[in-house]
């Protein structure tokens, strides 16, 4: 497992999240975790909802390595704009 950053930049302003940091076995992985807790099932298309963004317009950035077998995959933390 590998410890990604996630950004975009398509929706910006307020109520919307701008990057988190998740643990995923790959970087496609990484693309498809959305940062909400509650978005589990996502796929990674626009859904409509202006909080993050489709997969395609993700930017991955490998920041790391999980070192303990015990860690699942998922959001470590995410930067969320509220308004």
């Amino acid at each position: 497992m590998n410890i990604y950053r996630i950004s975009q930049t398509v929706n910006g302003g307020y109520d919307t999240y701008d990057s988190a940091v998740v643990v995923a076995s790959s970087e496609k992985e990484a693309t498809l975790t959305h940062p909400s807790e509650y978005k589990k099932d996502w796929k990674g298309e626009d859904d409509g909802c202006s909080v993050w963004c489709a997969s395609e317009n993700v930017k991955v950035e490998l920041i790391g390595v999980v070192l303990f077998d015990d860690i699942e995959a998922g959001v470590v933390c995410a930067s969320f704009n509220a308004g």
